[in-house]
């Protein structure tokens, strides 16, 4: 699950005293200001519910893909390009040997790390990357343990790889989700060829649910081998990137980017099809109409959808102390307009509200996850990307 433990403080003061020239003294607080964990002044938004603080973590990653916390507060971080790093007490590791070799082609790359359950006691984790293999490229998923220094990553195992690689370089995914039994869900793209997330012998387009060590739960739809390939668990995806469980009452959700419009929130459940691309909201980026409309008998519809696209990066459900009129809320992690969209939620889970907050501020939010302590952590997909921290203001 993507909700784990951060107990990180507030934002430090730097007081330095300087017993040499003054222009050596700002010639190194500018040297120490711009390195990649520095910290940055932190900076006020009015939102529906109050005013929230924004503070800078951590800047100059790579293209940050993922976050995720640590058992001791400390943060893990993809960066696309290969890298895997952690921020501990406002510093960034260097980066973390062994990680298998990613693909950083189009939109691939490495992409998402996710904790297993006991990884206070096991180390273990998981990532999801592109490779290059026979055909072109593809979306993996590996699993290692992490060192106790921190320094390396150790019993490397790939535990899945897609069926069929493809040479282009969109949608790849692909975010990961612990169910509490220890399996594991996620999700590949169409891989830019809409077609094969009609196919159930296809792994592109599809919701995929496997064990820790890479086996099939009795729970998918198509395990016996009837009907489908044994790891899908929903079809008629364009590119879930991302998913999530409910920790109240354990729903599966994703979030998927459409074409031009028709990103959506779904909750994908076992067998079922959710219709792209023969029905969507959204057109093709030509403006011509896609497929057969919005609705067919068959096919799902989504819980939630944009209208223009949003490009949705992540998805989190807010249950946290901090901001306890979220309650329920949906979190997107928005690229195109450069957002957090918070989505109301009532008591059926249906969605009656969209407020969308640091439109434009910090460039394209990746990732959104909740903090232990009710913050929550978001990190930018830019070349000089950040580790942000969202917190409410302190009231006067």
């Amino acid at each position: 699950m993507r909700h784990t433990r951060w107990n990180a403080g507030g934002s430090r003061d730097i007081a330095t005293v300087f017993p040499f020239p003054m222009a050596a003294a700002v010639s190194l607080f500018l040297a120490f200001a711009s390195s990649p964990a520095a910290a940055q002044e932190t900076r006020e938004f009015p939102t529906q519910t109050g005013t929230v603080l924004v503070e800078t973590l951590a800047s100059g990653l790579e293209h940050p893909w993922a976050v995720e916390a640590m058992p001791d507060g400390a943060l893990i971080v993809t960066e696309r390009p290969g890298r895997l790093r952690i921020l501990r007490d406002g510093k960034l590791s260097a980066a973390i040997k062994g990680v298998p070799t990613a693909a950083a082609h189009g939109q691939g790359g490495l992409l998402d790390v996710a904790l297993d359950r006991q990884f206070a006691t096991n180390r273990t984790l998981y990532l999801t990357l592109s490779v290059r293999g026979d055909g072109g490229y593809g979306t993996v998923l590996v699993r290692a343990a992490l060192s106790q220094d921190e320094q390396s990553l150790t019993e490397v195992k790939e535990i899945f790889r897609m069926n069929k690689f493809t040479r282009k370089g969109q949608h790849f995914g692909s975010r990961i989700a612990i169910d509490k039994d220890g399996s594991l869900f996620f999700g590949i793209g169409d891989r830019g060829e809409g077609e094969r997330a009609q196919d159930s012998r296809d792994h592109a387009g599809s919701i995929l649910h496997i064990n820790a060590d890479g086996s099939i739960p009795a729970s998918n739809p198509y395990r016996g081998g009837t009907g489908g390939l044994a790891e899908i668990w929903s079809i008629g995806h364009r590119n879930p990137q991302g998913i999530t469980f409910d920790p109240e009452g354990g729903k599966l959700l994703t979030v998927e980017h459409g074409a031009r419009g028709g990103d959506e929130v779904n909750n994908p459940q076992p067998g079922k099809n959710y219709g792209w691309p023969v029905i969507t909201f959204g057109k093709d980026y030509s403006g011509v109409e896609i497929g057969e409309g919005t609705a067919k008998e068959g096919l799902e519809q989504p819980l939630f959808y944009w209208d223009p696209s949003i490009a949705p990066g992540a998805i989190a459900v807010y249950r946290g102390s901090m901001f306890p009129e979220w309650n329920g809320d949906l979190l997107i992690a928005a690229l195109k307009y450069q957002l957090l969209a918070r989505l109301d939620r009532d008591e059926t889970g249906a969605v009656t509200n969209e407020e969308r907050l640091f439109d434009g501020e910090f460039g394209r939010i990746r990732d959104v996850i909740v903090a232990s302590d009710g913050a929550l952590i978001m990190v930018t997909d830019e070349e000089d990307g950040a580790v942000l921290r969202v917190s409410k203001a302190p009231t006067q």
